[in-house]
């Protein structure tokens, strides 16, 4: 069994959730951004991840499963219209467009991908632990 392996494949995860963190946060961010650079309201974002698949060392036939980052897509269903003649956002007809941020929604990403990133981080701090006590035994 090599270690280094499930190491890797971990770090691999740990990898594409800090960034599905990250992107999370960003949305969270501007959840009342009404005006981007673009013009518009901020546009939520939305992270995919695929499957790789990564040689192991040893046997050519030997492959394993890794996540990573696919792309960071927008989110373009349309946000609410909310009334407010007095921001500076406000058409002329008084109708301000929010983002399309649900942020019951974000929070529910949040601890999911926190949770997620955790249980990665025990799995490369079971797999050091592991080969320390390997190395332990020929002591």
């Amino acid at each position: 069994m090599n270690l280094i392996s499930g190491i890797d494949l971990s770090a691999n995860a740990l990898a594409a959730q800090k960034t599905r963190l990250d992107i999370v946060a960003q949305n969270i961010a501007n959840a009342q951004t009404t005006r981007t650079a673009s013009g518009g309201p901020y546009q939520r974002q939305v992270v995919s991840f695929e499957t790789q698949l990564v040689r192991s060392q040893g046997t050519a036939h030997s492959a394993l499963q890794s996540v990573r980052v696919a792309q960071v897509t927008t989110d373009r269903s349309p946000g609410e219209q909310v009334y407010n003649p007095q921001h500076p956002d406000a058409s002329a007809d008084g109708m301000v467009s929010m983002p399309n941020v649900n942020l019951s929604q974000e929070m529910v990403d949040l601890i999911t991908a926190s949770r997620t990133y955790e249980a990665n981080l025990s799995v490369v701090k079971n797999a050091r632990q592991m080969a320390a006590r390997t190395l332990a035994i020929g002591k």
